[in-house]
């Protein structure tokens, strides 16, 4: 992969550039929760996009996306979002470097790489927290790895309009080889938690159905959440987030509260409570209850938080009948994207063709599984590490 961009960027820029690995993610458990200051369990993987860049000595930006085999052209100076939208996810960084007083000149750069777009794998999170470390670098501008990942984040929220949380762009930078990461959202305190079964992988099941109301669905997730916030800090005023929410608050004023609005709610609760739980089964090196918590969490984001799709469903169904299988639920924003699945090394082919027929037969459809490992975050590939 870093020659296939490395020869695209000669192609388009000429010259010989500086590479960049940023990987995609999968997150075990905890979903929705990050921009609820709750907890979260990801990790970077070994899907990833790789970043070819050179300073220029004027205040031009030019961007070429290999995948698409698009261009791009604009200044640094005044970056302007783009109809093309996939600028408008490297533009975001330029603008926050910018406004926060950072020197950035003009640049060239290509990029490419196998993380599936709209698999729940956060490609977005890769480009943004992917540039950002590259132009640090770039223009030795030494800013610290935390302050990068909150750059990038306000990237996708100001610029791209989405109102993500921290965890996608935070993984990509903290990302260990054999570990996830117990993230707080709110206070950004993190641990590593090792992931070091040899017998048990990480496979991802894509629907094949684009996550059409993902971006929308998931602003009206927000707002719903923090409705719910203001309606109970009328009773609480030490509330600032579902965070400090507790169920049995939440039972005691369910009368008020629209019922969506109470289902949301409820669920973040719940999640948040998995994810300390799920954390201490790893650590006693229980996956087999780990993986019940993930079927859990699943069941909630389809019928609390309404974020699953049919074909998601029929995914966790299919799993929950496969032999091996030890978990699994959607992953990402929900309505389309992947499954996460923890399955038995020793049962990896007998799972997935279960589930690929299982599929078909309830759909019509065709799956597509990427078997992951864990890996680390972005980081410069270093010459010696690139064939010829």
């Amino acid at each position: 992969m870093t020659n296939t961009v490395t020869t695209v960027f000669r192609q388009q820029f000429g010259g010989k550039p500086r590479l960049y690995r940023s990987p995609g993610r999968v997150n075990l458990i905890g979903e929705h929760t990050d921009y609820n200051e709750g907890f979260v369990l990801p990790a970077a993987v070994n899907k990833s996009l790789v970043i070819a860049i050179v300073p220029r000595s004027d205040n031009r930006c030019r961007l070429y996306a290999a995948d698409v085999r698009e261009a791009h052209e604009c200044s640094v100076d005044t970056p302007s979002r783009s109809g093309k939208r996939w600028p408008n996810y490297l533009l975001g960084v330029v603008d926050q470097l910018r406004k926060a007083g950072f020197g950035v000149g003009g640049f060239d750069c290509a990029f490419g790489g196998d993380i599936p777009i709209g698999a729940g794998m956060s490609s977005s999170a890769a480009i943004e927290a992917g540039l950002a470390y590259a132009l640090n670098d770039l223009f030795g501008l030494d800013i610290d790895t935390l302050t990068l990942a909150k750059l990038a984040q306000k990237a996708e929220n100001e610029f791209v309009g989405v109102r993500c949380g921290i965890m996608d762009q935070f993984i990509n930078l903290f990302g260990r080889e054999q570990n996830v990461v117990k993230l707080d959202c709110r206070s950004l305190e993190f641990e590593y938690v090792p992931f070091e079964r040899e017998d048990v992988r990480i496979v991802l099941c894509d629907t094949q159905v684009k996550r059409e109301l993902a971006s929308s669905e998931y602003n009206v997730r927000r707002q719903q959440c923090e409705t719910g916030v203001k309606l109970l800090q009328r009773y609480d005023g030490s509330i600032r987030s579902l965070r400090d929410v507790t169920l049995g608050l939440l039972e005691e004023h369910a009368s008020e509260f629209d019922r969506a609005v109470y289902n949301r709610c409820a669920y973040v609760s719940r999640e948040n409570a998995r994810v300390l739980a799920g954390c201490d089964d790893l650590q006693g090196d229980d996956v087999a209850s780990f993986g019940r918590r993930m079927f859990e969490s699943h069941a909630g984001l389809r019928d609390e938080y309404q974020v699953s799709s049919p074909e998601l469903d029929v995914l966790v169904e299919a799993a929950m009948d496969a032999r091996g299988a030890l978990g699994a639920r959607m992953m990402g924003a929900g309505f389309g994207g992947c499954t996460i699945n923890l399955v038995e090394e020793s049962h990896i082919d007998e799972f997935e063709e279960a589930v690929r027929r299982y599929y078909h037969v309830k759909t019509g459809r065709d799956i597509r599984v990427y078997i992951v490992r864990i890996g680390s975050g972005t980081a410069r590939v270093l010459e010696e590490d690139v064939s010829t």
